[in-house]
């Protein structure tokens, strides 16, 4: 599989982790848009969103319980933003499930 994010995942590619489980991990963005910009995968290989089924939904719940200490973790007190871009017109450039933690500063209402 040519997949970046499953690179990264074998340790191919080299990141800057932030939070490692058995299921998921979260490292930052190399082209961050906010102070703090985390990135959050899961470990088993989901396309995206529209990837997501009842039999790996579980993953994606376990990452949105791990989300809070990872913005605890980096100080994002006065809140952050979860998003994740679902295909290519919303702006998905890695085909890998993934959800963004941005913050740090106060977010305008139209950054994605």
């Amino acid at each position: 599989m040519d997949c970046l994010f499953c690179k990264i995942i074998a340790g191919d590619i080299p990141s800057t982790k932030v939070y490692e489980d058995d299921l998921c991990l979260a490292f930052r963005d190399i082209n961050p848009q906010a102070p703090t910009h985390i990135l959050v995968i899961p470990k088993a290989h989901i396309s995206g969103c529209n990837g997501v089924t009842e039999e790996n939904s579980g993953v994606v719940a376990h990452i949105f319980a791990v989300i809070p200490g990872i913005a605890n973790a980096e100080g994002l007190t006065g809140g952050y933003r979860v998003v994740s871009n679902c295909g290519p017109d919303a702006g998905q450039t890695v085909p890998h499930l993934h959800f963004h933690i941005l913050g740090g500063r106060q977010l305008n209402l139209d950054m994605a």
